[in-house]
């Protein structure tokens, strides 16, 4: 009973510093920029009272890319931390095994051959990337299991890049012949720069994030429970396999929706978990929240890094995150040797 009060409020404890860290991260990054705009114009604009150049871009630029970036790095953590648990796999995460792909694939194709509503396409692109994603969870799964062995880690992980190369190099050859405005909108895609960053495009994607986050905070006790040996879990009551579909489809539905705005973002869904474990533990009712408020920082914080470093211009939030997350994968998979 102590061990678990400390453990609550080591959580709180973070939850709170995560918090503070995200709402001075979001500061800067609204204070930063090709236009810059001081404290006090940020103070005056936030009351009512500030300059009309001040309010467009803050309200109307800034604010509602600080919201997306938040809400996809938080489902993007999401994603990866349930991934890692029910593929018991610490390696993997939704842009590394080729779910991103997927969606990416499915949101381009789309984009290049579907008549194009404007008052309907913030809408549609979760649900077309969603279908991607999912076709391409589905025949990665069966590439990588075997009834010898079921889902082997390291086959999934290789089977998932190879998925991954496969769909962007298609995507490449797909936009070779296309318009300039189109070839324009699948590179940004490609290189994970925040490009749904407008309100129509928050409004599509937090219905996604409103449902599949209960679903998943509700189940965390089953989870916690898929993490044991499969003998194990099916032992206390488990359907083993009826749960590890249930997650696996919000898993998808996660990345996928997050990656239908923010374009092809890997590594977030890697990092978070593993520094949210590091912190508070592997239970998953402990560590979940955590890793929630890590993803939605870590993407935060590449965004604004890239935006600050190029004056004028920006570096890719996805560039960013790769930077980081490339070589602490490849840290990984040689400590898993």
């Amino acid at each position: 009973m102590i061990a678990h009060k400390r453990i609550l409020r080591k959580r709180l404890l973070l939850i709170v510093l995560l918090l503070v860290l995200i709402l001075v991260t979001s500061v800067v990054s609204l204070l930063s920029g090709d236009y810059s705009i001081s404290l006090h114009a940020l103070m005056q604009s936030m009351l009512g009272n500030g300059e009309p150049e001040d309010e467009l871009v803050l309200f109307s630029i800034r604010l509602p890319r600080i919201t997306i970036t938040l809400l996809a790095g938080a489902a993007l953590a999401l994603s990866g931390s349930i991934l890692q648990d029910i593929t018991h796999n610490d390696l993997v995460e939704p842009g590394i095994i080729g779910i991103n792909s997927g969606a990416g694939m499915a949101v381009t194709v789309f984009f290049l051959f579907f008549p194009i509503h404007p008052g309907s396409f913030a809408y549609m692109l979760p649900i077309v990337a969603f279908i991607g994603a999912i076709i391409t969870a589905f025949l990665i799964y069966l590439s990588a299991y075997t009834k010898q062995t079921g889902l082997h880690p390291t086959r999934l992980i290789l089977t998932g890049v190879g998925f991954s190369a496969a769909l962007s190099g298609l995507m490449l050859v797909m936009i070779s012949s296309t318009d300039s405005m189109k070839v324009d909108f699948i590179v940004q895609w490609l290189a994970g720069n925040i490009w749904g960053s407008d309100w129509p495009y928050i409004l599509s994607f937090l219905p996604w994030l409103l449902v599949l986050l209960p679903m998943t905070l509700l189940r965390l006790h089953v989870l916690n429970l898929l993490t044991l040996q499969e003998g194990n879990a099916v032992g206390v009551g488990v359907a083993v396999k009826r749960e590890y579909l249930y997650f696996l489809i919000i898993a998808v539905a996660l990345a996928a929706s997050a990656v239908s705005v923010t374009g092809g973002i890997a590594f977030i869904g890697l990092m978070a978990p593993h520094i949210a474990r590091f912190l508070i533990g592997s239970r998953a009712q402990s560590y979940i929240p955590v890793s929630l408020l890590v993803g939605a920082w870590l993407l935060l914080f590449a965004d604004t890094l890239g935006r600050v470093l190029v004056d004028p211009g920006e570096i890719a939030a996805g560039l960013m995150v790769a930077l980081i997350g490339a070589p602490y994968f490849v840290y990984l998979l040689v400590q898993k040797k």
